[in-house]
C-alpha cells in the first residue's frame, strides 16, 4: 500500500517560494517596481526624521544599543538588525505616506522593506539580493493579506502588522540563507508575534506607526529564532488555531493564498499615495480638488460638501463627525475626510507640513471642515478607495466628481516622474544637496550595489539638524 500523499500547508508553500525563487524567475519589470517602492519608503522615512515623527522607535533603539549590524535612519548610529527595523520601520510609516495594496488593505513595504534593509545589511548583503528578499517576502506578506484582509478588519486587527509580519520573517529567512524547513518555522513564530489593533481610532495615539516597526521587528526575531533552532507550527495560517481562525471574522477561506506564486506578482498592484494620509480619503480629495480647479472656486463659495466613500471606510475617516470635523491631534487628522478634503481647498495641498499641530487647528480649514458631511455611496463600488464630492454652491450651483480608482493605484497611476517628485520634497526636507539625488540614482539601480551601507551613508542627516541625529 501506499502512503497517503500529504499536501504542503500554505506556510511551507510560502516558504519554498520565499527562499527557493530563484532570480532569473523575477521579470526585470518586478524587480523596477521593487526598487521604486524601496526609494518611496525610504523617501516616507526621511521625512519621518525631519518632522520628528515616531522619534520614539528611534530612541529606545539608540538607548538600547547593541551589537552593531544595522543602520538608523536619522541617526549616526548602527545597532542589532531586530531593533534597526522597528526603528525604521516605524518611521517609514509615521506619516501615513507609504504605500498601500488594496485588496490587502496592507501597507507591505513599511514592514517588508526595514526588514530586508537591516537583514541584508547586517549579513553583508548586496543590493540586488536585498531587492529580490524584499520582492519575495512583499509576494508573501500580500497573499496572507488578501486572504484575510476583510476578516481582520471585522475583529479590529490592522493587516499591515498581522500580514507584514509574514513577509518581513520571509525576506529575512531568505537574505539569512535559512532552509525550507528552517523558513517555515520562521513564519509558524511570526504568527504568534502577529499583531495591531484599531483601536488608535478612538483617540488619535500613534501606535499605529509601530504596527510596522514591531512586525519588522517580529519577522527578523522570528527568522534569527528559527535560525538558532527554535520551532513553529507549519498549520499556523490554516490551522484549528492558526491566523485564519483566530483572527478573521468570519473566518477566511485559506484557498488560494499560495496559488499563481512566480506568476501574478502583486507588488505590481500596490498604490504609492500623493497625500499623507489614509488612504480612504485620497479619492474624495482628489475629486474634490479637481472640481474647485475645474470651475475656479475657493472656500469662500462653497454652502456645503458632500463626500461618499465606501461603507468599509467610513467608521474610519467619518466617523463620529464631529470629532472629524475637529480632529484632536495631528495623526487623528490623516484619518479625518473633513480635515483632509478642507485643507486641500483651503490651501491648494495636502502635505507633510498639512498635519502639525499648527495646521490642524487652522481656523479656515475648520471652518471649511464643518460644512463637510458624508453621503451614501449609490451601488457597488468599483474600488475599495474610491471616492467622491459634491459641492453645493452658495449660488445654488451643484457639482459632481467621482475617482473610481484612487490615485497613485495601478488603474489611476502616478507616473515615474511624479514618485520621483514625492521621493525629492520628502528626502529634502532631511538631506543637503546633492544627497537626494544621488540617493534616489543609487535606489533606482540597487541591483548594481555591492554595499547597502553607501545607501544609509547618503541617507545620513547632517550633524545636528535634528534631535537625535
Amino acid at each position: 500500500m501506499h502512503e497517503p500523499v500529504v499536501s504542503a500547508t500554505i506556510a511551507q508553500q510560502l516558504a519554498d517560494f520565499a527562499i527557493s525563487t530563484d532570480t532569473a524567475a523575477i521579470p526585470p519589470r518586478v524587480r523596477q517596481r521593487g526598487a521604486l517602492h524601496l526609494l518611496d519608503t525610504l523617501g516616507c522615512g526621511l521625512a519621518a526624521v525631519a518632522t520628528g515623527a515616531a522619534e520614539h522607535a528611534t530612541a529606545v533603539a539608540l538607548d538600547q544599543g547593541g551589537r552593531e549590524e544595522a543602520s538608523l535612519l536619522g541617526a549616526r548610529a548602527r545597532v542589532p538588525a531586530a531593533v534597526a527595523a522597528l526603528a525604521n520601520g516605524t518611521r517609514c510609516h509615521a506619516l501615513d505616506f507609504d504605500d498601500t495594496h488594496e485588496a490587502g488593505i496592507c501597507h507591505s513595504s513599511t514592514v517588508v522593506a526595514p526588514a530586508a534593509l537591516a537583514t541584508g545589511e547586517a549579513r553583508g548583503r548586496s543590493g540586488a539580493e536585498i531587492l529580490e528578499a524584499y520582492v519575495l517576502g512583499t509576494e508573501v506578506a500580500l497573499r496572507v493579506a488578501i486572504g484575510t484582509a476583510d476578516g481582520l478588519y471585522a475583529r479590529g486587527f490592522h493587516p499591515t502588522s498581522v500580514c507584514g509580519a509574514f513577509g518581513a520573517a520571509a525576506a529575512a529567512a531568505r537574505l539569512l540563507d535559512l532552509d525550507r524547513t528552517q523558513t517555515t518555522y520562521a513564519l509558524g513564530i511570526v504568527g504568534s508575534f502577529a499583531a495591531g489593533l484599531f483601536e488608535y481610532l478612538s483617540d488619535g495615539s500613534q501606535t499605529k506607526p509601530l504596527h510596522a516597526g514591531w512586525a519588522a521587528q517580529s519577522g527578523v526575531q522570528a527568522a534569527r529564532l528559527a535560525e538558532a533552532g527554535a520551532t513553529g507550527p507549519a498549520t499556523v495560517l490554516e490551522g484549528r488555531f492558526g491566523l485564519i481562525a483566530s483572527h478573521t471574522d468570519p473566518p477566511a477561506a485559506s484557498d488560494g493564498m499560495a496559488n499563481t506564486l512566480e506568476e501574478t506578482w502583486e507588488i505590481e498592484a500596490i498604490s504609492i499615495k500623493p497625500f499623507p494620509a489614509c488612504h480612504f480619503v485620497h479619492s474624495s480629495t482628489w475629486a474634490a480638488a479637481a472640481l474647485f480647479d475645474e470651475h475656479g472656486l475657493g472656500p469662500q463659495d462653497v454652502q456645503q460638501i458632500f463626500v461618499r466613500i465606501p461603507a468599509e471606510g467610513e467608521p474610519v475617516v467619518l466617523e463620529p463627525l464631529s470629532a472629524k470635523q475637529q480632529p484632536r491631534t495631528p495623526y487623528d487628522a490623516k484619518f479625518s475626510l473633513p480635515f483632509t478634503v478642507a485643507h486641500q481647498l483651503v490651501h491648494g495641498r495636502l502635505g507633510v507640513s498639512s498635519f502639525s499641530p499648527d495646521s490642524i487647528r487652522d481656523p479656515d480649514v475648520l471652518s471649511l471642515a464643518r460644512r463637510i458631511r458624508p453621503e451614501p455611496l449609490s451601488g457597488t463600488a468599483p474600488s475599495r478607495f474610491a471616492g467622491g464630492a459634491r459641492v453645493v454652491t452658495r449660488s445654488g450651483a451643484e457639482l459632481d466628481r467621482f475617482v473610481a480608482h484612487a490615485p497613485g493605484s495601478p488603474r489611476n497611476p502616478l507616473d515615474e516622474a511624479q514618485v520621483l517628485a514625492k521621493f525629492h520634497a520628502n528626502a529634502e526636507l532631511a538631506l543637503d544637496d546633492p544627497a537626494p539625488e544621488e540617493l534616489a540614482n543609487l535606489m533606482r539601480e540597487l541591483d548594481q550595489v555591492q554595499d547597502i551601507g553607501s545607501v544609509f551613508a547618503l541617507a545620513q542627516v547632517p550633524e545636528g539638524r535634528f534631535a537625535r541625529s
